[in-house]
């Protein structure tokens, strides 16, 4: 395959998708796991990925290809305390919230408008507060007030959602922010080297 048959949008989206993987990760060594740790792209990555890949399945493959790479680098290298096996406890739940929100991506993001991208954050953020920590409570993970896994029963699920609210602030704004660099920065390369949409 010569160069000339090579495609400049894919290009460009792979290396925003990369981009969003290693500042996960960077961010992600967080070592007391702090809300903060939450302040990463990924959700944007998955809005991102899901409304600008043409073929529909890239939409999906990369972006959780990334979050499964860096998911990987973060439990093995950063946080081999909360590692259960290769993953962590609950992760089949945070991968379906990150498949709901590529979705969301395709269905809302028809075209890259402010609004449009407001709605995406804001959605993606509801969708992984509700889907992940689910997966926490079910999956009997810890309880961080009392080191002990969270009870099956209403106030292990309200207790589990709580404790969550504060990680859930710092991904709406991560979303936010990250959406509007993804987008706003395809767009300027889109004009600039003329690709197709």
């Amino acid at each position: 395959m010569s160069l000339k048959n090579l495609n400049p949008r894919f290009g460009v989206l792979l290396l925003f998708i990369l981009a969003a993987g290693i500042i996960r990760v960077v961010l992600g060594a967080d070592t007391n796991m702090s809300p903060i740790a939450m302040f990463t792209p990924v959700g944007a990555m998955a809005l991102f990925g899901g409304a600008s890949f043409s073929q529909k399945w890239k939409s999906y493959a990369f972006p959780l290809l990334a979050l499964f790479v860096s998911d990987i680098i973060l439990m093995q290298v950063f946080h081999p305390q909360f590692a259960d096996g290769l993953l962590y406890r609950g992760w089949v739940w945070n991968y379906a919230s990150f498949v709901l929100i590529v979705l969301l991506g395709q269905l809302l993001i028809k075209k890259a408008t402010v609004p449009n991208i407001l709605m995406g954050s804001v959605g993606a953020a509801l969708i992984h507060f509700f889907v992940s920590n689910f997966g926490v409570w079910i999956s009997g993970s810890t309880n961080m007030l009392t080191g002990l896994p969270y009870t099956k029963d209403l106030a292990g699920i309200s207790s589990c959602y709580i404790q969550a609210i504060p990680y859930m602030w710092y991904a709406l704004v991560g979303n936010l922010i990250y959406s509007t660099i993804f987008f706003g920065s395809f767009e300027l390369v889109k004009r600039r080297l003329r690709f197709a949409q």
